[in-house]
């Protein structure tokens, strides 16, 4: 008899020889039934390690995340040897385990269209109704590289060599396939809960793209099909949300092969940004902003200044030379405001002194990363920069979080949570030096968000080198959570630029800077919105708000234009739809648009001088006298302020 220790601290004792499944069992017919690997010592083993004395032991579940994962990898292993029985000349590269998946990489001539992601699956199932067992090979580096050189598998040849001398190499059968895995896997096939292949891209072997291009095939698997059922409708809506998709459709901006990363933004999505400016100017200038404008290149000293080019270069675009000095395109706009603040000397009665700006930045994204409005090389940041007095801190990020509040309102946003960046008190050296000043500021934010009453979560240990931040995390209607609002207590930077301000007594002090964004950039933002309102904008925000349709252009056209007229003579953006096409057809593509109102306007509108409506997303009409409906409009948009 030999004993092991169990998680929950108990001692067991159990045959010598004895698996991870055979304790397992002995434990609980159920848990027998469920187990998945074996954590021994704080790593995982297949349920087919025999134990030692005095192992401690965990068994892991498909309820457990690493138990999860590990059934995903044997997935991609299935699907491999159903590769391999479908496609006799292919050859395998690497099948890993992503975020709710896998996906493997094959060497094939012909590239995988849905007909064969199909045929894999049918493969798959059949594989795992086999029930083959998965067994673990530990071998030479001599007789993986000879296996694996007669098997035809360059690929796996070349990892097998890269791999560090001593290494343990293992191999992975199940039944005529073998595969280079350190594991851990699932027992059998038959283990497999419920999975899909989803899609099928191209990838560079290794990532590097002066290597062959290689066809990797993804899947998702669950521990049931309910979990899969539901994620695949997840990603159904999502695709259905996509703003690169609506961006399109509603042609508000695209983007061209010269300039990956840089967007395009077309009459519609023009007005679109512009609205949401305009909106941003109005809240700001109610709130004491005072708005600049600043070059979007400068000297290369101001980066060493700052502080960016030691910490940030990678993600900035390459200097240039302009004469005999060096220039980069700005990635954001602190240091500009810095010298703007610096311009003059200002007294302690100045602040705070809040400043603002439309600022095209340029950062480098590199080309993986790159993905619609989300991540882009050139954006319209919307950020700000509060110079205050340090006994102003408490009262200007109470108005700053305040703010942001009153936008999400503004939006209808309300899934969101606040985490507060703290410096971690045991490790101080990797922070501005100024304890009571830290102190002081982590406190006065903490009683802010305290006295709002929002609820927050502290993150010790995560605040910048210079200053507590506060982030807003909000979650979307698809897809993981996202930062969309920031504000960045800065004690450094001032100090960096020599910034000051003439205090009661007449002596210079430092002021400290509040970096915030409330939106990201116009872009993210824009981004952002579409995906929660699936591109049917409110009324204030849509590029174009009223569509107008005669029903014959002969009889209702004049008083078509007259409504056209006197709507836009209130500011509303209307477009007029005259074109000689079917009513239904004019109805239908309105709708297909997503704008907010149809106007259809005949011989009883206009002989009552009424107005006949449909809202967007709606299946009836409705007629009401044309002063009535100029009325409801006005006070839609207004209600939004």
């Amino acid at each position: 008899m030999i004993n092991v220790k169990l998680k929950d601290g108990s001692v067991r004792g159990i045959e010598e020889n004895s698996t991870i499944l055979d304790l397992a069992k002995s434990i609980s017919k159920k848990l027998g039934k469920s187990a998945v690997v074996g954590e021994v010592n704080g790593t995982l083993v297949d349920l087919a390690y025999k134990l030692q004395n005095n192992d401690e032991v965990n068994i892991v579940t498909y309820d457990d995340e690493a138990g999860i994962e590990v059934m995903r990898h044997t997935t991609s292993h299935v699907m491999a040897q159903a590769v391999k029985r479908l496609y006799k000349d292919v050859k395998l590269a690497i099948g890993p385990t992503i975020e709710n998946g896998f996906y493997y990489d094959f060497d094939i001539e012909t590239p995988f269209n849905n007909e064969d992601l199909v045929k894999i699956e049918e493969e798959m199932n059949k594989i795992i109704k086999e029930d083959i067992l998965l067994e673990r090979m530990v071998v030479s580096r001599e007789e993986a590289l000879k296996l694996m050189e007669g098997r035809g598998e360059p690929y796996k040849v070349e990892l097998i060599k890269d791999l560090p001398e001593g290494e343990t190499i293992s191999l992975y059968k199940q039944g005529n396939f073998i595969d280079l895995c350190r594991g851990p896997h699932l027992l059998s096939t038959k283990g497999i809960k419920d999975f899909k292949l989803t899609s099928v891209a191209g990838a560079y072997w290794r990532g590097n793209e002066k290597n062959k291009m290689l066809q990797r095939v993804y899947g998702v698997a669950f521990a049931n099909k309910d979990i899969l059922k539901s994620y695949l409708n997840n990603i159904e809506e999502a695709k259905k949300r996509d703003h690169r998709r609506l961006g399109k459709e509603l042609k508000l901006f695209t983007f061209v092969d010269e300039g990956p990363g840089f967007p395009f933004f077309l009459p519609k999505g023009v007005i679109l940004k512009n609205n949401l400016i305009n909106y941003w100017r109005e809240l700001h200038q109610k709130a004491g902003y005072v708005e600049v404008e600043t070059p979007i290149m400068l000297n290369k000293k101001l980066w060493e200044t700052s502080g960016h080019w030691d910490h940030y270069k990678e993600n900035m675009f390459p200097s240039m030379k302009v004469d005999d000095e060096e220039f980069v395109l700005r990635p954001m706009n602190c240091p500009h405001h810095m010298l703007i603040y610096g311009n003059e000397i200002h007294s302690y009665r100045e602040l705070p002194i809040k400043i603002g700006e439309f600022a095209t930045d340029f950062r480098y994204e590199a080309s993986g990363a790159v993905k619609g409005l989300e991540r882009v090389r050139c954006m319209c940041q919307n950020d700000a920069h509060l110079f205050v007095r340090p006994d102003q801190i408490k009262d200007q990020f109470k108005e700053v979080v305040s703010l942001i509040l009153d936008v999400y309102k503004d939006f209808g946003l309300d899934n969101y949570k606040f985490r507060l960046s703290l410096r971690d008190p045991e490790d101080k050296h990797k922070y501005f030096d100024d304890d009571e000043m830290w102190n002081k500021a982590e406190n006065e934010l903490r009683e802010v968000l305290n006295e709002i009453g929002v609820e927050y979560t502290e993150a010790i240990g995560e605040a910048a080198f210079y200053g507590p931040k506060l982030d807003v995390e909000v979650k979307p209607a698809v897809g993981p959570e996202i930062t969309l609002s920031t504000c960045q207590l800065d004690f450094l930077l001032p100090r960096r630029f020599n910034l000051s301000y003439i205090d009661s007594n007449g002596e210079k002090k430092v002021p400290v800077v509040l970096h915030r964004a409330i939106f990201g950039t116009f872009d993210r933002f824009t981004a952002f919105i579409l995906e929660e309102t699936k591109g049917a904008l409110p009324l204030w925000l849509s590029p174009v708000q009223i569509n107008v349709i005669p029903v014959n252009n002969e009889y209702h056209l004049e008083y078509a234009n007259k409504v056209v007229d006197e709507l836009r003579s209130k500011g509303f953006r209307v477009e007029l739809d005259a074109r000689d096409e079917k009513m239904g057809y004019k109805i239908r593509e309105s709708q297909t648009k997503k704008i907010p109102y149809t106007l259809v306007l005949g011989n009883n509108e206009r002989d009552n001088n009424t107005i006949t409506y449909r809202m967007f997303g709606k299946e009836n009409s409705t007629t009401i006298e044309r002063d009535e409906f100029i009325d409801m409009i006005i006070k839609q948009v207004e209600e939004y302020k």
